[in-house]
């Protein structure tokens, strides 16, 4: 369920007299995607070290691509794992949005994310109806608890992939770590998940534009939005996907209730809000799931979120959606 990047920073170029605006930016991989980090600061201080320790340590809590870390063990079966802060608040974070999108949002789904070949492990070969039936039987976040600082699994084959809500949390890391240390001016972007603090270095606010899903390679903007500290993150369907020798597309977002790798009606779901990126980053992901109408319905009943969607209508047309509270 992981979110590719649909989100494009719009990067100003900046001339030599703009340089005395304290504009520093730090750039590289984290979480096997790509970042960027802008942020106004006189002082010399080095926050890319900082950086590195942070993903250096969601890594060895959360990542499924790291054989030893604490949540591949606890895939293994190691009962032994002491959940560490950070993957609790992840645990906790997961549960809130399963039982809001009443299942949408489901990290359990790992095994199933796995059996289509987008998962760390191998996949299963001609899956058919008979074996998806099979392995709904592992998923579901209620069949996990974290008890005494131990995630416990009702089945041992129960796979937790957290690749939905990782990245957006070490957005909060690195964002949590700017406040600690003073800095007021900040975003932070991490395969598309960002957060934004304060102003840029034009004393406006960030500004982010939203890629129209595009699949023929080329990049275009739906639209351009203003970030005033808030989160936003955005997921799709239409850069990564799989397509079988008849013709047949299958896309990296389960859906978590049938078990297959269909694409819903929604291309593209961006959501803002002033909460933790890792919140947002979730809801996005659940509404790919959800598709269009159900998505619709829930902004509705959750006026702290604001969205901007990308579907396909009843005529196979694209369109686009903001919610009521969408004022950018």
């Amino acid at each position: 369920m992981k979110n590719c990047l649909f989100t494009l920073i719009l990067l100003l170029f900046l001339s030599c007299e703009d340089a005395k605006t304290d504009l520093k930016i730090i750039e590289g991989n984290a979480l096997g995607a790509t970042f960027n980090v802008r942020y106004l600061d006189a002082g010399a201080n080095n926050y890319e070290s900082k950086i590195d320790s942070l993903t250096k340590v969601i890594n060895k809590s959360a990542s499924t691509y790291i054989p030893t870390s604490d949540l591949s063990k606890i895939n293994q079966g190691d009962t032994t794992v002491f959940a560490d802060a950070n993957l609790q608040e992840v645990f906790i974070k997961s549960e809130k949005i399963y039982k809001e999108t009443e299942g949408a949002f489901d990290p359990t789904v790992g095994i199933l994310v796995n059996a289509w070949g987008f998962g760390p492990e191998k996949p299963i070969e001609n899956l058919d109806s008979l074996k998806i039936q099979e392995l709904l039987k592992f998923v579901g976040f209620d069949k996990v608890k974290l008890e005494n600082g131990k995630i416990k699994k009702l089945y041992p084959e129960i796979y937790m992939d957290f690749n939905a809500i990782a990245p957006g949390y070490l957005v909060d890391m690195v964002s949590r770590m700017f406040e600690k240390s003073g800095v007021a001016n900040y975003m932070v972007e991490m395969g598309g998940e960002i957060r934004a603090r304060g102003q840029n270095e034009k004393g406006l606010p960030w500004k982010i534009g939203i890629e129209n899903p595009n699949t023929d390679g080329s990049r275009s903007f739906a639209t351009v939005i203003e970030l005033k500290n808030e989160s936003l993150a955005t997921s799709g369907n239409y850069r990564k996907f799989k397509v079988k020798e008849d013709g047949t597309k299958y896309v990296h977002t389960i859906n978590t209730k049938t078990g297959y790798a269909k694409e819903s009606n929604l291309l593209s779901a961006s959501v803002i809000s002033k909460s933790d990126c890792a919140d947002v980053d979730g809801y996005a992901t659940s509404f790919m799931v959800m598709g269009f109408e159900k998505s619709k319905d829930f902004l509705k009943n959750h006026p702290e979120l604001k969205a901007f969607l990308i579907y396909v209508d009843e005529k196979g047309a694209m369109k686009t959606y903001k919610s009521n509270n969408f004022n950018n």
